[in-house]
């Protein structure tokens, strides 16, 4: 079928057939009579000389489909267990890189034109530039497992920054340094995932591709632990996103999608500045493959109707860093043990004391008011820190339902892997034991820089268990997947 996109003005999209529905919602564009009798009054002139005013919107998708989301964690019997799976070809994935593409290193960036060009003002190459008409639609299981997987994210989204503002009343948000026109940013953030959740719907096909919402169970008690939950779980969303859209069949979703994701990053700098981080403690955001968005996902949903669509991406064992760095303190370098508050990779920093926070102060350097800008005197996190870990062994129940089966393919855990920016480093994983079910261990956080100036591990960024400390890059990370021990988990570095 053909529909009108509300992304611009006479833009088309061939999505193709959409396959039988399983829930439905309504995909008929229409007219807003009330924002246009609105406009028209505002305007001061009639609807016919206002350009594209009549032109019919594509509605969003409901994220009340399926009845009001609601909260806790899930009492019932999973009725499907395991990722979404066939006949894979293979077990393992390769044991060694593969020499590079012979023809990515033919090309003599030289400064002039090497090749004919196919119009004036237009250089030779370039994907998709061949006027071919663009379909947004995905093209193949690894696009749609991809994309399902960011609607999932843009769902828990949606409901998460409504669930604040109904959580918290005025003079908390107040105690927080937060206004009036704060709260409606979280409010306009959460229109913002409407849109996303719509795309990323049409983009699955319509309602036979796409997933509804579902319930989801949330680690915070307060408003600044309820922030700094909120910042890393969009920092895993966008970096989720960074991680798989460079290898997308379809290039008109990934562009789209790019779209989208950078409104994404922009939410996470806004919740780390109502946290009183820092906002951009980094030169470079990093991408994080689909298994890792999804193990740091799972946990905080907690059920999904029958209906749901499942994933193929793998879940791993937990990972947890016992002395997570607690941006609440004025002082994060007296972290004790467990200071987290929840549960999950992404658990919020716990309140201290009201002597020993830095919501206690507005004296720069010590402060997290909540701030366009907070510079921290003392830092959260630094090179030659004693990391103290433990981690779970596969098999247990996770995610929506319980349906999801923890699992890794890598021998015992050797190293810590450090990703940030544009780095992969490792750390010699020591002092293991185990005691029961959760096994212990420790690591000193590296000394690296991505380019001179640029601490590597900085900000909100991941850390996980290997059994070898192998190379990688950006564009290749997920051939870490089989060496992946336990993690990945959301270090607070900065």
């Amino acid at each position: 079928m053909l529909f009108k996109s509300a992304i611009g003005a006479g833009f088309v999209a061939a999505v193709g057939a959409a396959p039988q529905a399983t829930y439905s919602y309504n995909q008929s564009p229409s007219v807003n009579s009330g924002a246009l009798s609105t406009v028209t009054s505002i305007a001061g002139l009639p609807a016919t000389e206002i350009p594209e005013a009549t032109l019919p919107v594509p509605p969003l998708v409901s994220s009340q489909v399926t009845g009001a989301t609601s909260h806790g964690a899930f009492n019932g019997t999973p009725t499907t267990t395991g990722a979404l799976s066939n006949s894979p070809l293979a077990t393992v994935g390769p044991t060694a890189a593969l020499p590079p593409n012979p023809t990515a290193l033919v090309y003599n960036p030289n400064g002039t034109l090497n090749n004919p060009q196919p119009l004036p003002y237009q250089p030779a190459g370039g994907l998709g530039t061949n006027g071919t008409k663009p379909v947004y639609r995905v093209q193949s299981d690894f696009d749609y497992q991809s994309i399902l997987l960011g609607l999932y994210q843009e769902w828990i989204e949606l409901d998460l920054f409504h669930n604040i503002l109904a959580t918290f009343n005025e003079s908390e948000f107040t105690a927080a340094g937060l206004t009036p026109s704060d709260r409606f940013l979280i409010e306009f953030m959460a229109d913002q995932e409407s849109g996303h959740a719509t795309l990323l719907s049409n983009l699955l096909g319509g309602p036979g591709g796409a997933t509804p919402q579902c319930t989801y169970n949330y680690p915070f008690k307060t408003v600044r632990e309820a922030f700094d939950f909120t910042q890393k779980l969009t920092r895993f969303g966008e970096s989720g996103v960074w991680g798989f859209q460079a290898h997308l069949d379809a290039r008109e979703v990934a562009q789209l999608l790019d779209q989208s994701i950078a409104t994404e990053a922009r939410q996470q700098m806004i919740f780390r500045q109502f946290a009183g981080l820092f906002p951009m403690p980094v030169w470079f955001e990093t991408g994080i493959p689909q298994s890792w968005a999804w193990t740091l996902l799972a946990p905080y949903i907690s059920e999904c109707p029958a209906n749901s669509k499942r994933l193929a991406w793998q879940n791993f064992p937990a990972l947890k860093v016992l002395n997570q760095p607690n941006s609440a303190r004025m002082n994060a370098t007296q972290t004790g043990l467990n200071e987290t508050t929840g549960f999950g990779p992404a658990a919020p920093s716990s309140d201290v004391p009201y002597n020993e926070s830095c919501l206690s102060t507005n004296t720069t350097g010590f402060s997290c008011l909540a701030s366009i800008s907070q510079n921290r005197t003392i830092p959260l996190s630094y090179p030659g820190r004693r990391v103290q870990l433990s981690w779970e062994n596969p098999g247990k129940a996770v995610g929506p339902n319980n349906s999801y089966i923890t699992d890794t393919e890598a021998g015992a855990p050797k190293f810590v892997i450090w990703v940030s920016q544009l780095n992969v480093t490792y750390s010699p994983l020591v002092n293991i034991s185990s005691e029961g079910d959760v096994n212990y261990g420790a690591t000193i956080q590296p000394d690296v820089s991505t380019y001179e100036g640029d601490p590597a591990i900085n900000g909100t960024m991941f850390i996980a268990l290997t059994d070898k400390d192998l190379p990688f890059t950006a564009f290749n990370l997920s051939s870490v997947n089989p060496h992946v021990a336990a993690g990945p988990f959301l270090y607070q570095a900065g």
